[in-house]
Order: structure tokens, then sequence, then C-alpha cells
């Protein structure tokens, strides 16, 4: 099947013919009719399965007949919203638009956080038919009144298990009551937990169930493969793996925090390899630049973290490795999703340490397969790493112990003085424990009061009460020195408090 056969207009097929397209993945064959027949849709897809295509064609082809040339902004109200959870992904969203509407007169824009809001607002003012936007900066235009959506006809939500993960649907919720009651709207997600089961009753009416690409299937041109290490050894074993892969591939590395993804770009940097990071905590500028500088091959490895790798498109990727496993085994999938494409060879790297061993059972129960597990030679797991395991393992060298550090002059000087264990005297027999003398009165032991500072424990403690020197007047001291008034009480045990002078 051709995408002519799918009833798109002239205008859409050229572009995608510009784009070098020639046939429709099995999601866009499927979602296209759907959408362009006015249904509602929940889509099943996960990343690089060509959803975007799936419903930016058909959403375009419905909008054509609003397409103007004119200048006036009343003449280009909001008509179509699509929602991501990430700047990322909003923005390859945003790309997709404008590559398949470029011989369409329809305008598009996009707006995120975590940059200045004027460019965008003077964007909306100028009317703009497609808005490509996450939630929160969303809602921040709809508070200064910058965005109008009386008139959104469209409805398309993205990644919805995403949205769920990183706690927008209750802003979601807040949109969708600012939205027309009559419209089409579009629901994708790689899973379909309880929560977004409701949210879809919630915003969908009558949906075309569409999943292609279920939630545990992987494509089978991914090679996988484990590492079993111990913790403490992982960051060397990544920069052994790295030094040992061709210089020309680049590699996407996962790690579960934002924390561990800077500390860990900077170990491979120091140690020589061309690394960087992108997580939330990074300006929209430096995520941008960095992205850039990875999809240029500038950077050779790319520490992310699930949510910032969200929208990561990269042709070719051949590896990905995973420092850490996910929590959950979707996200595993998600994650090795982004190589293997198309058809092409993948690699998919995990390093597995002990305390790591469920999530692994987990990822291997969802994707029905056992991954292959081998030690890298002077790299080892945890000694308990295959317990209950039957001790299977098998090791990628003939040998995977670490070379024991050398000794320093002076303990093996120390050693060799030892004498054999064969030359050393026999133990005489001893005796049994009724023939022994009592402890306390065994010969040459006795035992010591005196501590090494002097203190003798065999006296007491505290100081014997000993009668107060009398005065003259027949008073002791105590009684002829005068009472303080205010005088705090003095913690003896601490040293007393300071006296004022």
């Amino acid at each position: 099947m051709s995408f002519s056969e799918l009833g798109l207009i002239p205008e859409i097929l050229k572009a995608v013919t510009d784009a070098g397209y020639t046939e429709p993945t099995p999601i866009q064959r499927q979602a296209i009719p759907v959408v362009l027949a006015g249904h509602d849709v929940m889509g099943g897809a996960q990343t690089g399965t060509g959803k975007t295509a799936g419903f930016t064609l058909p959403l375009l082809n419905r909008l054509a007949r609003h397409a103007s040339s004119s200048t006036s902004p009343a003449r280009h109200p909001v008509r179509a919203l699509i929602l991501a959870p990430t700047r990322e992904l909003a923005m390859q969203v945003f790309e997709s638009v404008k590559m398949y509407s470029k011989h369409l007169p329809l305008r598009s824009t996009c707006i995120y956080g975590g940059v200045d809001m004027n460019p965008q607002i003077q964007e909306l003012r100028r009317g703009i038919e497609i808005v490509v936007a996450t939630p929160g900066r969303l809602l921040d235009h709809v508070q200064q009144k910058t965005i109008a959506l009386g008139q959104v006809e469209f409805l398309i939500l993205d990644e919805a298990d995403r949205m769920l993960d990183m706690g927008f649907i209750p802003d979601i919720r807040r949109i969708l009551a600012l939205l027309p009651a009559n419209r089409q709207s579009l629901l994708f997600s790689a899973t379909f937990s309880d929560e977004i089961k409701k949210l879809a009753d919630q915003m969908l009416k009558n949906p075309q169930l569409i999943e292609v690409a279920r939630r545990n299937m992987v494509s089978e041109t991914i090679t996988h493969i484990v590492h079993p290490v111990s913790s403490g050894l992982k960051r060397n074993l990544l920069a052994h793996i790295v030094r040992h892969e061709d210089e020309a591939n680049q590699v996407l590395v996962f790690v579960d925090t934002k924390f561990a993804c800077s500390r860990l770009a900077h170990f491979l940097e120091r140690h020589g390899i061309s690394a960087d990071s992108i997580h939330g905590d990074k300006t929209q500028q430096a995520r941008t630049e960095t992205l850039e500088n990875f999809k240029s091959g500038k950077v050779r490895v790319l520490v992310a973290t699930d949510v910032a790798a969200r929208g990561l498109d990269i042709e070719d990727l051949p590896s990905v490795i995973n420092f850490e496993l996910p929590h959950t085994a979707e996200d595993y999938v998600h994650r090795i999703g982004r190589t293997g494409r198309a058809g092409k060879s993948g690699k998919a790297v995990s390093l597995v340490s002990s305390e790591e061993r469920h999530r692994l059972a987990d990822i291997q129960k969802l994707i029905k397969l056992e991954i292959r597990q081998e030690i890298v030679p002077g790299y080892d797991p945890e000694p308990d790493f295959f317990d209950g395991e039957g001790g299977r393992r098998r090791r990628s060298g003939p040998s995977s112990r670490p070379a024991e550090a050398p000794l320093p002059a002076a303990d093996r000087e120390r050693r060799s003085k030892r004498p054999e264990r064969g030359d050393r005297p026999e133990r005489g027999e001893r005796s049994e424990r009724h023939e022994r003398p009592e402890r306390s009165n065994r010969p040459g032991r006795q035992p010591s009061h005196i501590a090494a500072d002097g203190f003798d424990f065999s006296k007491p403690y505290e100081q014997k009460n000993v009668p107060a020197p009398l005065n003259p007047d027949g008073s002791t001291s105590d009684e002829a020195r005068p009472p303080q008034k205010g005088q705090r009480p003095i913690a003896f045990l601490l040293g007393g408090l300071g006296r004022k002078h």
C-alpha cells in the first residue's frame, strides 16, 4: 500500500514524497483512514513506529479546508492542539507538522517552558492554526489570556503514559475543560494503565482502538546483552565498553536520576571520551545545544534520563546502554526502541548489579526473551549475583577475575620472613576443659585494673565525701559565699558553663 491509497490530498502527498517516504508503516495504514473519517482514536504505539506521521498527516488533511493566505489573525484561529510531555518531543512533533504542511498555507508554532514567553506571545498574536505545546506552558498562556481555545476542532494527546508519570494529568483535565465539547480527539500511549483509561473515557467519544505495536514487542533486529557487574565497577566498565566500540558509533546511555546523569557524563569526559548529558534541570538552550551536538556527531556519548530522552529521534543509532535498569519493564522497551529502527541492526547493552536482578527478571518476562549474560574480564559481579539461578553464567573471556594489585615492598619483605607452614612447630595437645584451671587462678594471668592513662578502675569513680575545711568563724567556704542572684545551674558532667567576666 502507498500513501496515495490512503486518501491524502496532493499537497500532503508531495510533502511526503519530498521527505523520502514511499510506504506507510503499519500504524499509519490503520490510523490515517480512521482519523480522516472523523473518529476519535485510542492508539497504542511505541517510539519509532511512525505514529507522529500517523496523526499529523490526517490532521493536516482535515485542516486543509481552513487554509488561508490572508494576513489577518482572525482568519487563523487555533484549530488544532497537540500536547506533548516534554520540550524535546514537542519540538519533534512541530518539525513533523512543518515538514508535511510546507505546501499548505497553514500556520503552526511550538510553545514550551524554560524560555521567555514574549516571543511565543508575538507568534500567537499573528494567528496560528496548529499549536504544539507542553501542558504547563499552555496553561501559562491561558492564564495570561494570550491564547484562545474556543475554536479548537482537533485535540491530540501524545505519550499519555509519560504525561501520567510526570504528573501532568491534572493539567490535562484543566485543559479539557477549556476546549469545545464538539471536537475530534486522539490519544496515543505506549501502555494503558487504569489512570490512562479513565482519562480516555473523559477525553474520547466512542474511540477506535488501534494497537499495532504491543507494549511487550521489541524489534527482532536488536541484540540484547547483559553484563553482570558489581555496582562499584559500573562506571569503569562503561568506559571500557565505549573505548572498544567503533569510534564512529554514537552511544546513548540511560540512567535513573538527573544527578547520576551529570556525574556519569563528567566521569567519561575525564577519561577522554566525548560525552554530555541531558536532563530536566538543564536550560532549554543547553538541552537544544546538547541534542544538536549529539545529532551532528560532535558528542559521541549522550547520557540521558528517560524523561529527557523523550522525543530524541536519531537515525542509525547503533547502541543503547542501560547503565541502570529502569524501574518498570515497559521503560526498557522505550529505551531500546531508539536503536534497530527501520529494519536496521542495533544493540541493547545492560549493566546489571545484584540488586537489579528482579528488574531484569521483569524485563525478560515482558519481552518473552532470556537475555544472554556475559561477564567482562576484570569486572565481576557481586558474589550473590547468581544465587538461586543455578549458577548460570557465561564469561566473555578466559578469566573474569580482576588482577590483584601488587603488595608494597615492606609487606613483601615481612611476608618473606614468615616461616613456611610446614616448618612451624606443632601445637601441643590441649587439655580437656575440665582439666584446665579456672581463669582467675591460672598462673601468669593477673588482671590489670589500670588504664593506659593511669586511671585505676578498681577505685570508685565518685569522690569521697571529705568534710569541708572550717573558716575562723566556724562556717564552711560554701556557707560564707554570698548567694548570686539569677545564677544558672552548671552542668557538672558537661564541664560547666563559661563564667561571665
